[in-house]
């Protein structure tokens, strides 16, 4: 197991250790000459068993909804989300009954002490490490600039090719050939596209 945690995790993990360093302060005596190791967490330990479970944000299935949605809301909101309508009273219920166990799960998640969290600015690894392996350097630029040639009154960077493209036999097919009419102007050949008005 990785010695790194989240930030959400080490803020969690921060009030734990918290609260458990008040309850050992008030138990242990204030003259002890003892070094005070007993407030150390072990954090595989901690880790290891779960406290919660994502079923428990699930609403109880016999339970009827503490919030009624209609089915014209329901189509309300299908609308505004360019969703197709159900085709069946049955579709319709099992959308209703997805809708509510995941407004149930919203406001589960809400009610969640979050003082003193930072918020969540992306899903990265935020470690030393990651940060290192995700930051593009110079030396990660280099093979590409390389490729580059400074051209024109605006010194615009200009990407050298360094390989021919062989077009031999890629180019060698009859445009026209499946048009069903063709003008022949000075500038060359040309299909015509009849619209539908005429």
């Amino acid at each position: 197991m990785s010695g790194f945690i989240c930030s959400r995790c080490r803020a969690s993990l921060q009030r734990v250790m918290h609260n458990q360093k008040r309850s050992i302060n008030r138990s242990v005596r204030e003259y002890s000459t003892k070094p005070r190791r007993a407030n150390l967490i072990d954090i595989n330990a901690l880790l290891s068993k779960s406290t919660w479970s994502v079923r428990s944000l699930l609403p109880d299935p016999n339970a009827p909804p503490s919030e009624e949605i209609t089915p014209a809301k329901l189509h309300h909101l299908l609308r505004l989300s360019a969703l197709p309508l159900p085709t069946s009273p049955k579709e319709e219920a099992e959308m209703l009954k997805t809708l509510h166990s995941q407004l149930h799960f919203v406001k589960d998640i809400q009610k969640v002490d979050t003082e003193g969290v930072e918020p969540l600015q992306s899903i990265r690894d935020e470690t030393e490490e990651g940060v290192k392996d995700i930051t593009i350097g110079m030396e990660e630029l280099k093979e590409a600039f390389e490729k580059e040639e400074i051209e024109g009154r605006n010194r615009r960077p200009r990407r050298r090719r360094v390989e021919v493209v062989d077009t031999n036999e890629v180019e060698d097919w009859d445009v026209l050939g499946t048009a069903g009419e063709k003008v022949e102007l000075a500038g060359g050949q040309y299909f015509v596209v009849r619209s539908g008005k005429e």
